[in-house]
C-alpha cells in the first residue's frame, strides 16, 4: 500500500489505478497559511549580502582585538626612478622584483639595474607602462622600479651594539616625531655619510622607512640600522644610563655647535618640522645645540641642520 496511513492526520482516499493513497495530512492546508514578511538580504544566510555583512563583522572584531598603537601589517614598497634602483641594488637591498617598462630607453642606469637584478637573483618583469603606472600611483618611475619588502626594524639597544661591535665612539640620531619621509630618507643618508651608527624612531606620530624614504636615502637604508622605540623619552633615558649625551637640535637652544663637543658618544635629536622638540624629549636633552647662521634665516630644514651638526662632529673625530 503507498504512502503511511498510520502518521497523523493521514486520510485514506479512494483508490486509482495505481492504488490506494492517503492524504497529503494538512500539508497543503499549512502551505496556504501567510509566513510573514521577506527576510532582508543580510538575514539570508545564503545571500550575497549576508556573506558581506558576515565579512564585515569579522574585519571589525579583529580591528577592535588589536592592541592599542599596532599598525597593520605593511605591504612591500616600490622605489622608483632609474638613480635610486641602482643605489638601492648597489647597497644590497633585498628586493623581490624589478619591474621594467616595455619600449623605455635603455641608458647606463637601466642597463646596471637589470645586470644587478640579475646577478642577485632578483625577477626581472617587463611590463606596459601603464601597468607601471599604476604600481607606482603617480607615473614618476622613468621606465623602471624596485619593489622591496616591509622594512624590518632593528631594537633601539642594537644600535649601541653596532657601535660596540665596530670598536667605536656611538654617534646615534633620534627623530622626535618627523613626519616627512624625505626628511627621514635624508637623514639615514647623513648618518650614514658621516660615520653614524643608526637612527632611532618613535613607534606612533612618525614617518616609517617607505619606499619615499628609500628613495631618498639612495640606498642607505639597507646599510644603516633604523630601529623604533616605543617610548622615545624612555629610550633616551636609558642610554644617558649607559653614558650617552642626549643633544637636541633647536634655533633657540643653550649652546652654539662651535662650542659644542663632540668626540664623546652622542645622540642628536632632531625635532618635528613644524613645533620642533616635544616637552619631555627637550627636558631629557643634556644640551640644546643651535646652528651659527648668517642673514635673516631664523632655521634650517629638519634633515639640513641634521646634516651640517653630523658634518662638524664627524670633522672633530677626525682630528
Amino acid at each position: 500500500m503507498a504512502g503511511n496511513s498510520q502518521r497523523r492526520g493521514a486520510v485514506r482516499k479512494g483508490g486509482t489505478k495505481k492504488g490506494q493513497v492517503v492524504g497529503s495530512g494538512g500539508q497543503r492546508r499549512r502551505g496556504l497559511e501567510p509566513r510573514g514578511a521577506t527576510p532582508k538580504a543580510e538575514d539570508r544566510p545564503y545571500h550575497p549580502a549576508a556573506r558581506r555583512a558576515r565579512a564585515a563583522a569579522k574585519a571589525a572584531d579583529q580591528r577592535s582585538r588589536r592592541p592599542a598603537g599596532r599598525k597593520a601589517e605593511e605591504g612591500p614598497e616600490m622605489v622608483l626612478g632609474r638613480n635610486p634602483v641602482v643605489e638601492c641594488l648597489r647597497a644590497g637591498v633585498p628586493a623581490t622584483a624589478l619591474y621594467v617598462a616595455l619600449g623605455a630607453e635603455a641608458d647606463e642606469r637601466l642597463k646596471e639595474a637589470v645586470q644587478r637584478a640579475a646577478e642577485t637573483g632578483i625577477s626581472i618583469l617587463e611590463v606596459s607602462r601603464a601597468e607601471l603606472d599604476r604600481l607606482s600611483a603617480n607615473g614618476m618611475h622613468q621606465g623602471i622600479g624596485l619593489q622591496v619588502p616591509p622594512y624590518r626594524y632593528a631594537h633601539p639597544d642594537d644600535l649601541l651594539a653596532r657601535a660596540a661591535e665596530n670598536h667605536e665612539t656611538p654617534l646615534l640620531v633620534a627623530l622626535d616625531n618627523i613626519s616627512d619621509p624625505r626628511n627621514l630618507g635624508a637623514v639615514i643618508r647623513s648618518v650614514a655619510a658621516f660615520g653614524g651608527h643608526g637612527v632611532v624612531i618613535p613607534q606612533r606620530r612618525s614617518a616609517s622607512v617607505t619606499a619615499v624614504a628609500w628613495r631618498t636615502s639612495a640606498g642607505a637604508a639597507a646599510r644603516l640600522p633604523v630601529a623604533r622605540a616605543t617610548n622615545l623619552t624612555r629610550t633616551l633615558k636609558e642610554w644617558q644610563n649607559r653614558g650617552v649625551r642626549v643633544v637636541g637640535l633647536d634655533a633657540g637652544g643653550d649652546t652654539s655647535l662651535d662650542d659644542f663637543d663632540g668626540t664623546d658618544p652622542v645622540v642628536v635629536v632632531v625635532g618635528s618640522e613644524g613645533k620642533g622638540l616635544s616637552r619631555l624629549v627637550r627636558e631629557t636633552c643634556d644640551a640644546v645645540l643651535s646652528i651659527p647662521m648668517a642673514g635673516d634665516v631664523e632655521s634650517l630644514n629638519a634633515s639640513v641642520a641634521a646634516g651640517v651638526v653630523l658634518a662638524d662632529i664627524a670633522r672633530q673625530r677626525r682630528i
